[in-house]
């Protein structure tokens, strides 16, 4: 069930964006706003504070080296991991910076969703207007329907594989400390770009406000 829904979480986006077919994403903003509030929520109150606590290993180095990680991954998908697609859509071929830097990213998120069933809500609340945003640049980008088929299977896979990697690979066990530590910084960095890049000029307006506080609340009371 649970690689079934991070799947489908991806798929829902798509279907969402297929259904609308619209060029402006900016309706996603208050959906961005709330899956990037609720991440942070989940890290902060949840997960960093249970890591530290599990681990005697100092962990901050590999939490900055997730922040700079994810800056990297940036450079290459143009931001497409907190909703902002800035690519040349003039080009027919597989996008495959786009790609690998989503994958790279998907797959680090699976791994720790397994353990925590509120940060598992969270990557999915997060994954569903990302991929939505995604599906969006990828039918106005006029691929052909397999790269479309092919980039949209392999991107909803990558955090699934992440999860089962977790669990099953016995050799990734001894690292998953700082496995954990660097997905965190992945999350603190792409949370909290959402929550600043989401309006034009990096404004709050009071929908948006009262949106982060309730995700805030309900990752604070579940």
């Amino acid at each position: 069930m649970l690689y079934l829904s991070l799947f489908l979480s991806v798929i829902i986006g798509y279907g969402v964006a297929y259904g609308i077919r619209t060029k402006d994403t900016s309706r996603f903003n208050l959906l961005l706003s709330f899956s990037g509030a609720f991440l942070l929520s989940v890290t902060v109150f949840e997960y960093l504070p249970e890591l530290y606590q599990n681990s005697e290993n100092a962990l901050g180095i590999f939490i900055m080296g997730g922040i700079l990680l994810q800056l990297i991954l940036d450079f290459f998908s143009k931001g497409a991991e907190h909703g902002h697609i800035h690519i040349d859509t003039k080009s027919n071929s597989f996008p495959f910076a786009l790609f690998i830097s989503l994958s790279i990213h998907a797959l680090l998120e699976g791994i720790p969703v397994a353990a925590s069933d509120h940060l598992l809500y969270g990557v999915l609340i997060h994954k569903v207007p990302i991929a939505a945003i995604l599906g969006i640049f990828l039918i106005k980008s006029g691929f052909k329907p397999w790269i479309t088929l092919l980039f949209l299977s392999g991107f909803a896979l990558m955090t699934p594989l992440g999860s089962y990697m977790s669990q099953h690979f016995m050799g990734i066990q001894e690292y998953l400390p700082y496995l954990n530590a660097i997905v965190v910084g992945i999350f603190l960095h792409v949370s909290t770009t959402i929550l600043f890049e989401s309006n034009k000029n990096h404004s709050f307006n009071l929908i948006k406000l009262l949106t982060v506080i309730l995700a805030m609340g309900i990752a604070y009371f579940i």
